[in-house]
């Protein structure tokens, strides 16, 4: 777009971009300051969803002790944590059969008693709303799409709210400019593999020195399920079939609310074979005989997706930079042996919010909250790290199996110890696009047709995930080099785009002939997962965040 733009700008002293549990903390935790400081402290939460909420996916078993800091009384004020764990199972699966693995042989930080199971959404929008009681300004369906800098290069806010350009890059009759939001510090909350993030980490080099960030894709379903399969505050994971034991991942089944079953699996990034399809993985894992006694009889209400960081401690960038800061999973705080992440990162968003409403108090702004730094230093946050900071790797090293039961014996003996391993520290070595092997070396998987009760396609997933876009958008799946998918991905790997994408965004078209092949991208299928960001082998591709309203929208994952 060649015109020059004109906008308007706002001014504020913390602006948060992303309203999930680390943002909202944020927001919380600075205007609960201000109130006992006596105190104004302006604050603007940004949200690319349609409405809180509706870009939020999680398990979600939550650990309920960050929530504890930051607002004690929240039983009492209605927090939607309305199932406490009751029972914890853990399964290895086979193909046709599972064996209960012992509870009491794990670490007992593995333990759920004492959480809730809950939807993460519905917590978020529980957040915003104490938000907004305390004078947060909420603006849902608007999309940061620009990091703005000030002329000595400090980040000084974003852009936000541009609508109304064409896929031609012009300005269409609805056009808005969009808002300037200026800020004595912006705090980045978008979660994994944020487009704003990836920009920042880069420009600042947070992450020099730092092992590369790990991923896996979470794709969960929210079934209704009968009576006689219902057992309200179980807590099931899985691991084993139907992954191959050079796979991780696993899957999570959790019983809450009126019949409702949190149904999920993981699939760690790093995986080798091309020709692997998480979501069609997930299919095949409803009809092992574990899981199908639950759902048989019930119905699906809800789909959809998304990355998950799993680097964990090593992992972890610089978290400020001139001008703000880093919080939750635009950082990567995930516990991947608890399968937690949501405390950490509301923690993570209450000292970043403590740093800065000492900074503004000082008369700063612009400058790096080194105070930030040091609150996560010493913080149970990063201890809760260190302590399990050698699962992924040894997991990833030694597959499921043997290397499960080294992060068992090292998990034990870093509990004890708080935090000694005779591994050290190991590290992660290549990216998770970096792993992917050549389609040659692996044989092609044939996965089963869905049979629409159990198991389902893409394209009937995507739909009860409620994913819009406007179609007359600029392209936010954006390819580097527009001939790789053909020329390089499809003869290495066999264009794995077409099969790790859990929405069928990407496919493989050929002509009557089945000759010459060409790249489709379906933008206004993509749930916002990030997965091709992260795995494509050429790394051609970059996700960037669409116009605020898209996407899913989902009640209640």
């Amino acid at each position: 777009m060649s015109q020059e733009v004109e906008r308007e700008t706002m001014d504020y002293d913390v602006v948060v971009v992303g309203a999930g549990p680390a943002g909202l903390s944020a927001a919380i935790r600075l205007k609960q300051l201000a109130a006992q400081g006596g105190k104004e402290i302006s604050v603007a939460v940004l949200e690319k969803g349609s409405e809180v909420g509706a870009h939020i996916l999680s398990g979600a078993v939550i650990d309920p002790r960050a929530l504890d800091e930051l607002i004690p009384d929240w039983q009492d004020r209605g927090a939607p944590l309305e199932t406490k764990v009751a029972k914890d199972r853990f399964l290895a699966l086979g193909p046709r059969g599972d064996v209960e693995l012992p509870m009491f042989a794990m670490p007992g930080f593995m333990h759920n008693h004492g959480n809730y199971i809950a939807s993460l959404a519905n917590v978020c929008r529980w957040l915003a709303g104490e938000a907004e009681a305390l004078g947060v300004e909420i603006y849902p369906g608007m999309a940061a799409s620009e990091v703005v800098y000030a002329d000595d290069g400090a980040v000084k806010g974003v852009v936000a709210g541009v609508f109304g350009i064409g896929k031609d890059g012009q300005r269409k009759a609805d056009y808005q400019p969009g808002l300037e939001l200026r800020a004595k510090y912006t705090f980045i909350a978008e979660g994994v593999r944020g487009s704003l993030a990836k920009q920042i980490v880069a420009k600042f080099k947070l992450a020099q020195g730092k092992e590369p960030q790990k991923f896996g894709i979470g794709l969960k379903e929210i079934w209704q399920v009968t009576d006689e399969a219902f057992e309200p505050g179980l807590v099931q994971h899985t691991v084993g079939w139907p992954l191959a034991g050079d796979t991780g991942g696993g899957s999570f089944m959790y019983h809450f609310g009126d019949r409702y079953v949190a149904l999920g699996f993981v699939v760690h990034l790093n995986y080798k074979n091309p020709w692997l399809s998480p979501f069609d993985e997930f299919q095949r894992l409803k009809h092992h005989p574990a899981i199908r006694r639950y759902l048989e009889g019930g119905k699906r209400l809800a789909y959809g997706a998304r990355a998950i960081t799993e680097g964990g401690f090593q992992s972890v960038p610089s978290l400020a930079f001139p001008g703000g800061a880093l919080i939750g999973c635009s950082a990567g705080f995930v516990n991947l042996p608890r399968i937690k992440g949501s405390h950490n990162a509301m923690k993570t968003g209450m000292l970043a919010a403590e740093a800065a409403y000492l900074a503004i108090g000082a008369g700063r702004s612009g400058d790096e909250l080194v105070e930030y730094q040091a609150a996560y230093d010493a913080s149970w946050v990063r201890k809760e790290l260190f302590v399990v900071r050698n699962a992924k790797p040894l997991w990833s090293r030694f597959g499921t199996w043997l290397g499960g039961a080294l992060v068992m014996f090292d998990l034990h003996v870093a509990n004890l110890t708080g935090g000694f391993s005779i591994f050290g520290t190991l590290r992660h070595g290549k990216t998770d696009a970096a792993c992917t092997g050549l389609a040659k070396d692996y044989k092609p998987i044939v996965y089963p047709k869905p049979d629409g009760v159990l198991s389902f396609d893409k394209l009937s997933s995507v739909f009860v995930s409620a994913t819009n876009h406007d179609e007359d958008q600029p392209a936010h799946l954006t390819l580097g080099d527009p001939n790789i998918p053909v020329s390089v991905n499809l003869p290495l790997y066999g264009e794995p785009a077409r099969l790790y994408c859990p929405a069928g965004v990407y496919e493989v078209l050929y002509d009557d002939a089945g000759a010459n092949p060409r790249f489709q991208i379906n933008a206004q299928n993509c749930v916002h997962c990030k997965t091709c960001d992260i795995k494509d082998p050429s790394q051609n591709i970059t996700w960037t965040t669409p116009e605020g309203g898209g996407g899913p929208n989902y009640p209640n994952m």
